[in-house]
């Protein structure tokens, strides 16, 4: 397990994990959760993201097979967490298959040293994995903490920056992604990640997984991208890691780029047009030729 570490530019202290889930090994899988949120606390981190569907795996081939392997929130992982967090002081996001009466889906949950904070349900579905058969989720997530204004997004929602801007919008400092991104996909880890964390001024965590399941090969490059869009730490496409950075919340506050006072300044959301934006909102028309 490599640990990548820069220099302290800020206030608070931020792990990403990239692990190898096994698929179907919920136990397992939260072993090996629990014991990187360990090493982050030993490398003093506050806040751990793990990658989207940690505990159960992602590519199921059924909502049948899948089912069994789905478990309430709260339940048997946020319960472990919870306990996790209270003894070592952290908090932790990680990805998993919520069980919602016959239903299942794609969650991640916050938890901190007081326990559960919140889930998030993954709003935009690729005809992909388990996500084939999972239940979208209908609201955002944002929630205050002693580290700043936490919002979490699910692998695929990164590519529909609407949902980071509106996060960002009502006020995220930290936008989370648990995610599972297939070698197919290595242009989010490339270009959307740095893009979505420069457009809005935010830092983005980035926790993807590698290895294979079935069929699938996953492309690790996890990250840590600050509000200009630079990469604080980065993993490879293979091995398992832990990234470690400190970042400066005051810094996603500042929507303002001001290179010259007087004579050269961006102000990227006061100088935001929504009047012009309104076909955002609507469905898209389509024409059949």
């Amino acid at each position: 397990m490599s640990v990548c570490k820069v220099s302290r530019v800020g206030t608070v202290r931020v792990a990403v994990a990239q692990i190898e889930p096994a698929l179907g090994e919920n136990e397992r899988n939260l072993g090996v959760c629990l014991a990187r949120l360990e090493e982050a606390a030993a490398a003093g981190a506050e806040l751990l993201v793990l990658p989207e569907c940690s505990i159960p795996g992602y590519v199921f081939e059924s909502l049948d097979e899948a089912r069994p392997y789905a478990e309430p929130v709260p339940g048997p992982a946020t319960d472990a967490f919870a306990a996790a967090c209270a003894r070592l002081g952290i908090h932790v996001v990680c990805g998993l298959l919520e069980a919602d009466g016959d239903d299942v889906c794609n969650t991640a949950v916050l938890v901190g040293p007081d326990g559960l904070i919140g889930s998030y349900r993954k709003t935009h579905l690729p005809f992909l994995g388990v996500d084939r058969f999972t239940r979208p989720g209908d609201e955002l997530a944002l929630f205050d903490t002693p580290l700043g204004r936490i919002a979490i997004e699910i692998c695929y929602d990164l590519r529909f920056p609407e949902l980071t801007r509106s996060l960002a919008l009502a006020g995220a400092d930290i936008v989370v992604l648990p995610t599972n991104w297939p070698v197919a996909a290595q242009l989010n880890a490339e270009l959307l990640a740095p893009a979505r964390a420069y457009e809005n001024r935010i830092y983005l965590l980035v926790a993807n997984r590698v290895g294979r399941e079935r069929t699938a090969e996953f492309c690790g490059r996890s990250q840590i991208v600050d509000p200009n869009g630079a990469r604080l730490a980065e993993t490879d496409t293979t091995s398992e890691a832990l990234l470690v950075a400190d970042i400066d919340i005051e810094k996603a506050r500042d929507k303002s780029i001001i290179p010259a006072p007087g004579e050269y300044e961006m102000h990227l959301f006061g100088h935001r047009r929504p009047e012009l934006y309104g076909a955002l909102t609507q469905d898209a028309e389509v024409v059949t030729r």
